[in-house]
This record gives structure tokens, C-alpha cells and sequence, in this order.
């Protein structure tokens, strides 16, 4: 990174996934369900593809970018499945259930002691962002979280894991921690963490399934703060991590509702996160006042009033409004904007259009500039 390339947090910014191009859905869909290309050939189309969207970000103004997630089906599985014990498989009555929808029948499985490889092949997908762009290189990648809630018991097959909860929550954190590290060896400043089971376990349905496993959701929010504070607390001081939760992104539909008052403290006060990307453009989310919570300093929230699942633009005057809002509970110079969520947090994508989305890049950046005078 150039030594005069500013640095982040920025006032503009965006969560990390893009809308497939047409051609990268095709020759994905001829890579793995038809079986008639090869990977090489899969490779050079999803590296011109990646060109364009870094292009397309530093048009738009911004000045962190990401490669749109476009080597992914999923916004967490491909990162887990990649982690040595760890496997996605197909199995009938899998998937997710959203409003009115679910995703295809993956399910993640442990199948041996955690670890993270070093030859994660995310790693090499940050180096071709950061080879490919002027600006800062950034990658998204799920929390400790994703694995510890997005796993059943019955689907783990280390004992140790089923019967300690600790060495579990332990053996997550340890991966995570060499994660940190191998990111920052292969030249990662930005980290992203898409921890949204911290947002998933305000709603108070998801509270009473967590209650009927046996588990106390409050004591999952602190397990979770605590396994990223120390998968993170060793990392440079030049490397900023950022963390963003939603309620759910697949097809412009959701899992979960519920204001952030549950899990406010747990995620501003003892995760030790720097920048905070939090859901805010529907009533879903509640109010602004755990804001409150985030303490005097140098951490950042962008709340996510633009969001990605309707085409409709925000007004920038009433962004501005929303904005006012917000100052009541924490200072302006600690605010920044960005979109609620990614435009694809699947591959599937959500139903807007291509030129929907560089709309909305393009408000982000001009509220930005906006309110701060630039991002």
C-alpha cells in the first residue's frame, strides 16, 4: 500500500458483496453443476470480473474495496468449508429458511480438530484485490461466530467439541486468532468480520430457540464478544478490523428483527472491534439509543440507512436527518456511512439491478461528502 494512500476508517464504505455479473454466473454455473469448465478457465473469468468491480468501486469515489465476494456462493460457508475439520455438505432438508424463501440444502459439518490452513485459499483472493487496486484492499470474512451458531450439535464429530463447550469456543478462537495473523503476513490492514449472530440473537424468536437447546442466549452474546476480542487483541496496530451485522441478506429477504439493546454493550464494550457496520434501514432494527454504549474514542459505526435490498433510493436530506438522529446518542466524528448490508450476500443476489447498485454507491459516497466533506 502506497505510504501516502490514506488510511481507514472511512466516512464511505460498503460491506463487501456485489451483484454477479452475468458472464461470472455462467461460468460458474458451467464450473459446478454441468461440470464442462475447468477451474483455470473459471479462475481468468472470476479475475476480470473482479478487475471490473474494483474499478466500478473506485469510480463510485470509494476508497476501501473488496473483490464483490465473487469466488464465493456464500458470504460465510466458502471461508468455513476451507478451514482444515470443517466441511459443507448437501444433505436433503439443509439450507436456511428465510421470509418466504430458503437457500440451497448446504450444511456445515465438523469432521476433525479446528485450524485454519495456511494455504487458505482467501488469502490468495486478498492478494489479487490488493495487486489490483489504488486504494486499500479489503476482505470480508465470517466471524468466530458463524461456525459456533451455524453448527449442530449432532453435526460435530469431535467429542471434545461436543461435550466442553470451552475447548470449542477455544478451539474457534485459536483459528480465528491464526486467521488474524495469516491475513496480516499477506498484507491485510482492513480485516472484515461478518459476525451477524450477535444482531440474530437480539430477535426474540431466535432468543426462545436458543432457550429451548438448552443454551441462554445472553451467555451466548458474551461467549461470542469473547471470541473475538481474543481472536483480534494480538493484531498490529496498523491492522483495523471491522465487524458488520445484519438480520439476514438472501434474495432482499431476512431471518431476524429485533432492536440491538441485548447485545449493545456485549459488541462496543468487550469485543475490541474498531469500525461497526450496523443494519439500520428498516424498523427491524429499532431504534438508534444503544449507540449510546459506544464508548468516547476512535471506534466508528456506519450505520446502514441505505439499504441493498430495494432498488427505491433514500433522500439524502432525510439520510441527513437520520444522521442528526444518531448524533444524539454518539458524536458525529465517530459516524460513517454505508449500505445496510451487501448487495449479494449469496451469489443468487438480491433483486435489484445492476445499475441499482451503482446508485447506490454512488449515494453512499455523496452523503458522505455530505455531511463530512468527503469519505
Amino acid at each position: 500500500m502506497p505510504a501516502t494512500l490514506s488510511k481507514p476508517p472511512y466516512r464511505a464504505d460498503i460491506v463487501g458483496s456485489f451483484l454477479r455479473p452475468d458472464a461470472l454466473k455462467a461460468a460458474r454455473k458451467a464450473r459446478f453443476e454441468d461440470k464442462r469448465l475447468s477451474a483455470e478457465d473459471l479462475g481468468r473469468i472470476e479475475d476480470e470480473a473482479i478487475i471490473e468491480v474494483i474499478r466500478m468501486q473506485e469510480q463510485a469515489g470509494l476508497k476501501a474495496v473488496t473483490d464483490g465476494e465473487f469466488r464465493r456462493a456464500w458470504w460465510h460457508f466458502d471461508f468455513m468449508g476451507m478451514l482444515d475439520g470443517l466441511d459443507i455438505v448437501q444433505r436433503e432438508g439443509g439450507g436456511i429458511q428465510f421470509h418466504g424463501v430458503a437457500t440451497r440444502a448446504d450444511v456445515p459439518v465438523i469432521t476433525g480438530p479446528l485450524s485454519f490452513p495456511p494455504d487458505h485459499p482467501m488469502l490468495e483472493h486478498f492478494r489479487f484485490v490488493a495487486a489490483h487496486t489504488s486504494v486499500t484492499p479489503k476482505i470480508s470474512i465470517p466471524g468466530p461466530s458463524a461456525i459456533h451458531f451455524r453448527i449442530a450439535e449432532s453435526d460435530i464429530a469431535v467429542p471434545e467439541y461436543k461435550h466442553d463447550a470451552e475447548a470449542y469456543f477455544e478451539a474457534i478462537t485459536a483459528t480465528y486468532k491464526a486467521a488474524v495473523a495469516a491475513f496480516y503476513a499477506a498484507g491485510c490492514r482492513y480485516l472484515q468480520m461478518d459476525d451477524i449472530f450477535f444482531a440474530y440473537l437480539c430477535d426474540p424468536k431466535i432468543r426462545e430457540q436458543r432457550k429451548a437447546r438448552g443454551e441462554d442466549p445472553d451467555w451466548l452474546i458474551e461467549r461470542y464478544a469473547w471470541m473475538m476480542h481474543d481472536a483480534i487483541k494480538d493484531r498490529p496496530d496498523d491492522m483495523l478490523i471491522g465487524m458488520h451485522m445484519c438480520r439476514g441478506n438472501f434474495r432482499s429477504t431476512w431471518v431476524a428483527e429485533g432492536a440491538y439493546d441485548p447485545a449493545a454493550d456485549a459488541v462496543f464494550n468487550q469485543t475490541d472491534v474498531d469500525i461497526y457496520f450496523m443494519e439500520y434501514d428498516t424498523e427491524r432494527a429499532g431504534g438508534l439509543e444503544p449507540l449510546r454504549l459506544l464508548p468516547k474514542g476512535k471506534q466508528r459505526v456506519l450505520p446502514g440507512f441505505i439499504t441493498t435490498k430495494t432498488a427505491e433510493l433514500e433522500d439524502i436530506d432525510d439520510l441527513r436527518r437520520k444522521f442528526d438522529a444518531a448524533s444524539q446518542f454518539v458524536s458525529l466524528d465517530q459516524l460513517g456511512i454505508a449500505p445496510q448490508c451487501g448487495f449479494a450476500s449469496t451469489e443468487e443476489g438480491n433483486a435489484i439491478t445492476m445499475d441499482d447498485q451503482r446508485r447506490k454507491l454512488d449515494l453512499v459516497v455523496r452523503t458522505a461528502e455530505s455531511i463530512w466533506g468527503g469519505v
